[in-house]
């Protein structure tokens, strides 16, 4: 499979939100290769009052308006860390919690990362490219009737929005 380009990212984020949902999450480490299927998503844009950066650009948020395609990881309860990618263009903040994958101890994006090994090490790694060790290919293709979209959980914020999407009936989709 090819790994997902730099045009893939640079959309609008609901909209890549979406698309990233049946794809596969690769991670190198070492000589492992982890995949896990893509089954849970949520969006944040720099509008979005539960954004990092709807306060704008600070050294948290600063990842969120570079280059669409790298990894936005940051640190959540000072134990947990969680693993977004970077969307929109360059300088318009967005990104796309990966919530869950389908695999074993992997639903959750605390547990994701966990499992994964992904860490603050990977913040900004482009993810367009193998050699950051953490990469998506194209895997399913779903219909629309295949996703459910979704108010998002864990937040206080725009806890309203409707843009948590996930696979339709997939055992791996973290609990509300």
């Amino acid at each position: 499979m090819s790994v997902l380009g730099r045009d893939f990212y640079a959309r609008d984020t609901l909209e890549v939100a979406r698309s990233l949902l049946g794809c596969k999450l690769r991670r190198k480490n070492g000589g492992e290769i982890f995949s896990g299927i893509i089954v849970e998503t949520e969006a944040y844009t720099g509008d979005d009052p539960a954004c990092h950066a709807y306060r704008g650009c600070t050294p948290r948020s600063s990842t969120l308006f570079k280059q669409p395609g790298i990894a936005y990881v940051y640190l959540v309860y000072g134990m947990y860390y969680c693993l977004n990618f970077v969307t929109e263009k360059q300088g318009a903040a967005g990104a796309v919690l990966i919530r869950a994958v389908e695999a074993k101890n992997a639903n959750g994006p605390g547990k994701l990362c966990r499992e994964l090994e992904i860490d603050k090490t990977l913040n900004e790694a482009d993810v367009t490219d193998k050699k950051s060790g953490l990469w998506v290919e194209k895997e399913l293709s779903l219909t629309p009737g295949d996703i459910v979209t979704t108010t998002r959980i864990g937040i206080k914020k725009a806890a309203d929005y409707p843009w948590r999407f996930y696979i339709r009936g997939n055992a791996f989709v973290s609990r509300a």
